[in-house]
Formats: structure tokens, C-alpha cells, sequence
């Protein structure tokens, strides 16, 4: 038995855990900063709450934290994080900038089938999973992360639904290989100039790029009201709502009456509330409802999204890369097919060094790394992260789900 099995006080210790992580990684405390120079406070959210499965003290078979989280939080996050988007304000980063993004995101796409494939040839044996275990389920939820973030990653869990297992490891294999690219992606950071000295990129354009966002970051600001509150969750569960309605009448709909289209997830309930979450956003961010981001709706939406995070990380199974090699060796030729297209994406248009980290950042970390990218660059640059990154929550359950659909045809 579980040391704690009250949903209440593992919600707390959770939230509890949250708080100190934030605290502590936005110290000034040389000890803390020069921690977190090198651990990464997004992988202390995955971790941390894996320690409390592995010694007992929490049973995530026996919570229902999760399924809060993926079916509430999860769409409200979605939709918060979308109602962001500014189409004109990505177009006006300069194309170079989307090109990076695109470039990065297929590599994503089509990295994932063909390291299924290498690796599979080397060693048959790990593609021998069935139902559950069919490998190509749990690659699903890491083209999910790697496209847009935590958010997609469980959009692609529900769709698909590999076993507990195989999506522990593949949790595990998301966040070690993710956070060891990030740390080459910070490094190039400090030698920039050189990079773009070979790229024969004209960074000149990023000078205008920072003043710009500063602008728009003053127009939209304000101090958030009670009545800005009500609005960013009537919006984002408002539109959940609609999402749960339509989930729950297609998907039983396509079973009954398309029971072929179900080989597609088409009959997923859970598809369809990400999808109408996903797209009611992007609807939203047309309408006034985009000023509310000024009082914080992507604050937010990124809240709901960290408590995922902490759901998803009570299900990682830390002896994953000891027990299954063969995963890492996927995700790592996955990311470096993702890096040569986007270095070779790169040098061809002369894109500047920043666009090509953010561009891939953007993917592969989300709303939760790529400031830290971007600020790498400059303080006044972390928006264009974010930016980028909300781009790729709009694309990251269609890329991804693309993907999937790959991997299940060459499985």
C-alpha cells in the first residue's frame, strides 16, 4: 500500500513540489542558479514525482489525478495556450524564422519512422510488441512532445493508448534525450557569432526582432482583474465543454457507423476534445479574446499545463534505461535526423543561429524550454520562444497524430 492515498494529499505534495522547484530555479542564490545552470527545472517536474512512485509514497495506478489533468486541464491548457497565437506577429519574425519552426517540426515527423525503422533492423526483437505494447504507440506520445509539448504528448497517450509500461519508458527516453540536446542548443548559444559566421546568415534582422517584441509586450500588458479571471476560464472550460460534447458524440458515432475509420483513432472521444480544444483556440485568437493573454491567459494555461507535467511524471519508470536500451537508441537517431535537417535547413537559407535553436526548441521542448533558449540569446527574446512554441501546440496534435499514422503503416 501507498504511503499517501487520499487524491487531496497527493494533489498538495504535488503543488507543493511544483512551488519549490519555481522558487528555488528563479533564486538568486549562487547555489541555486549555478543548479539549475545544469538541471533543468522542467526535468525536477518529471522526476521528482517519479521519486514518489518509486519509494511508495504515491500509487498513480490509484489516483485519479491523471484523468483530471488529461481530461480538464489538459483541453483548458490547450486552449489557453493557442488563444495566444498572434499569426501576423509570427509572420512579422520574418519568414527564415517559420521556416526553422517547419524545418524542425519535419524533422520531427519523419525522424520518428525512420529511426523506428534503422533501429528495428538492427534489432528485430524490439518491434515484436502487440496490442498495448506495439512500439509505434509509445513513439506516438514522444512525436507528441517533441512537435508541441506535455499537452499533445497526452493528447497522443489517450489516442493511442500504449500500455503503462512501454509509455513510462518512453517518458523516460522524451525527457533524457530532449534535455541533452537542449544543453548542446545552450552551448551554441554562447558561440552564435561563429555559427552564423558559417551559416553566412545577416543577424542584423534579430536587433529589430527584440525591439519589436518589446513593443507589443508594453501594448497588450495589464494588471490582471477578477473579471479578466472569470473570462480566461469561461473560455478555456467553455470551450472543453464543447469539446467533451462533440467527443462524445462522434466518437461513439464513428464506432457504430465507420467502425474502418477507427483504424485512424477517429473513434477516440479524447481526439476530439483535443482537436475542438486545439481549434477552438486558434478560432479565439482572431476575436478580442487574444488581448486576455495580456492579463495572462498563457500564464495560465502553462499552470495547468506543469500540473500534467507532475500527473505525467508519476508514471515514469526510472529503470526504463537500463531495461530498454533499444528505445534510447530510437530517440537518439530520431534527434539527430531532427538536427541534420535543421542545421542543413539552416545553412541553405542562411538563417541566423537564434532561429534555427528556438525553431527547434520550439518543438522538441515547448512553451517550457523555449524562452529559456531564446533568453539565452537575449533577456528580450524569451517571447519569441514562447511565440514559437504556442505555434507549435496548434500543429503539435496534427503533426504528431501525422506521424503515428506513419509508424503504424511501417510497423
Amino acid at each position: 500500500m501507498p504511503l499517501i492515498t487520499n487524491d487531496a494529499v497527493v494533489f498538495g505534495l504535488l503543488m507543493a513540489t511544483l512551488a519549490g522547484i519555481f522558487i528555488t530555479s528563479h533564486s538568486e542564490k549562487p547555489g541555486w542558479k549555478k543548479f539549475y545552470k545544469f538541471v533543468p527545472s522542467l526535468l525536477l517536474c518529471y522526476f521528482i514525482p517519479s521519486l514518489y512512485s518509486t519509494f511508495g509514497i504515491i500509487d498513480p495506478e490509484k489516483s485519479n489525478l491523471y484523468y483530471m489533468a488529461s481530461r480538464y486541464l489538459l483541453p483548458a491548457s490547450l486552449v489557453l495556450l493557442t488563444i495566444s497565437i498572434d499569426l501576423k506577429g509570427i509572420m512579422s519574425l520574418g519568414w527564415k524564422a517559420v521556416a526553422m519552426f517547419l524545418a524542425g517540426t519535419t524533422g520531427i515527423i519523419i525522424g520518428g519512422p525512420i529511426a523506428m525503422l534503422i533501429i528495428g533492423a538492427i534489432n528485430p526483437e524490439i518491434l515484436n510488441g502487440a496490442g498495448p505494447d506495439e512500439i509505434w504507440r509509445g513513439l506516438a506520445t514522444i512525436a507528441g512532445s517533441w512537435i508541441g509539448g506535455g499537452a499533445n504528448q497526452t493528447a497522443m497517450l489517450e489516442v493511442y493508448k500504449p500500455s503503462n509500461e512501454l509509455f513510462s519508458a518512453m517518458v523516460t527516453v522524451d525527457i533524457i534525450v530532449a534535455n541533452i540536446w537542449m544543453g548542446f542548443i545552450l552551448y551554441g548559444a554562447g558561440m552564435s557569432d561563429k555559427v552564423d559566421k558559417w551559416f553566412n546568415a545577416d543577424s542584423s534582422a534579430i536587433t529589430t526582432l527584440r525591439k519589436n517584441i518589446e513593443e507589443y509586450q508594453a501594448s497588450i500588458a495589464k494588471i490582471p482583474t477578477l473579471v479578466d479571471f472569470i473570462k480566461i476560464a469561461a473560455i478555456a472550460f467553455g470551450i472543453t465543454a464543447i469539446g467533451h460534447m462533440v467527443g462524445g458524440f462522434v466518437g461513439p458515432w464513428i464506432d457504430e457507423n465507420a467502425p474502418k475509420l477507427a483504424e485512424f483513432s477517429l473513434n477516440s472521444s479524447f481526439f476530439w476534445i483535443v482537436v475542438v480544444a486545439t481549434t477552438g483556440g486558434l478560432i479565439a485568437s482572431f476575436t478580442n479574446a487574444r488581448y486576455l493573454e495580456g492579463a495572462g491567459a498563457s500564464k495560465v494555461g502553462s499552470l495547468f499545463l506543469y500540473v500534467l507535467v507532475m500527473t505525467i511524471g508519476m508514471q515514469m519508470d526510472l529503470g526504463a534505461f537500463v531495461d530498454v536500451p533499444g528505445y534510447f537508441a530510437i530517440g537518439f537517431v530520431w534527434i539527430i535526423i531532427h538536427v541534420i535537417i535543421l542545421l542543413s535547413v539552416g545553412k541553405l537559407i542562411k538563417a541566423p543561429f537564434f532561429f534555427v535553436a528556438v525553431g527547434s526548441q520550439a518543438n522538441v521542448g515547448g512553451a517550457a524550454s523555449a524562452p529559456i533558449v531564446a533568453s539565452a540569446f537575449h533577456p528580450s527574446l524569451a517571447p519569441v520562444g514562447v511565440l514559437l512554441a504556442v505555434l507549435g501546440y496548434a500543429l503539435g496534435t496534427y503533426g504528431a497524430y501525422f506521424c503515428a499514422e506513419i509508424m503504424r503503416v511501417l510497423y
